[in-house]
């Protein structure tokens, strides 16, 4: 009996000397274990700002390169405005008005006519004109000032144009309420659309190419210059009222000496013969 006592004695010193040994909960089973923050699928993870598409960021709006209006540019955009394009660049007058425009102080209103426009022309017409025809009759659309849909209620006419005089290329604007009227002696039409205004540029669609008066008046001819007074003639030597000259007398002079001297050889030698024949007899 005191043997086992005693066998005992050390299991029971070990309980109550490490009761927290026996306390703790049984551990748990590896399968059981909670998952980890980081075994969170990479999906579920907010994106990085470095990581945005780059498609979003093209959608931003770009800005404008600075710089004079393109004048072609802004009728390609319009479109059905191929023959104008055409005329302006054969006659180099798009560069013209690029320099133009480049220079802030300067102005321009374009009246642009349509490719219908051009159609309605007599069949031939525009490539009858010379080089010098072409410039003037696009110059003929464009008037030196910026000039805004209102601004034409109170405008002078006959308006100058870069054509030149108003004589020779006169034209004419009316306003009946909104509608804007332009009249060239030639041709009558109206503004039928704004294509493109700022505070340099207003380029305006018409229905009818502008032809100046000049194109189909004949010129009047200059006045003959003033007939100048003729230049009274010396009159001929050989005139009734001819003044001798120093070398006139001299010649006659001479001419009256060889007479005279002919005439004294005569007479001596008559007076020679009649004393030969009187000695005779």
């Amino acid at each position: 009996m005191l043997k086992q006592l005693l066998s005992t004695f050390p299991l029971l010193l070990i309980f109550l000397c490490c009761p927290t040994v026996f306390a703790q909960s049984p551990a748990q089973a590896p399968g059981a274990q909670s998952p980890l923050p980081a075994a969170q699928p990479p999906v579920a993870q907010s994106p990085l700002p470095a990581a945005q598409a780059p498609v979003a960021q093209s959608l931003a709006p770009t800005t404008a390169p600075s710089g004079p209006p393109n004048i072609t540019a802004i009728l390609e955009k319009a479109r059905h405005f191929t023959t104008l394009i055409r005329v302006l660049k054969s006659t180099k007058l798009d560069d013209e008005i690029t320099i133009k425009l480049n220079d802030s102080s300067q102005s321009l209103t374009m009246f642009a006519p349509t490719d219908n426009a051009f159609g309605k022309l007599k069949k031939g017409i525009l490539n009858s004109y010379t080089d010098q025809q072409k410039f003037q009759l696009i110059k003929f659309h464009l008037i030196p000032s910026f000039l805004s849909l209102p601004a034409f209620q109170t405008v002078s006419n006959p308006m100058n144009t870069e054509a030149g005089s108003n004589d020779q290329y006169p034209i004419n604007i009316t306003t009946v309420g909104n509608q804007v009227n332009i009249s060239t002696g030639i041709v009558n039409t109206t503004i039928s659309g704004t294509i493109y205004s700022d505070n340099q540029l207003a380029v305006y669609q018409v229905d009818k190419v502008l032809l100046p008066l000049y194109f189909f008046v004949t010129p009047s001819p200059s006045p003959a210059p003033t007939p100048s007074k003729p230049e009274k003639k010396a009159p001929s030597p050989s005139g009734s009222e001819s003044v001798p000259t120093t070398d006139n007398v001299a010649i006659t002079a001479s001419s009256a000496m060889r007479v005279i001297h002919h005439a004294l050889n005569a007479m001596i030698f008559a007076g020679f013969l009649i004393a030969a024949l009187s000695l005779c007899i």
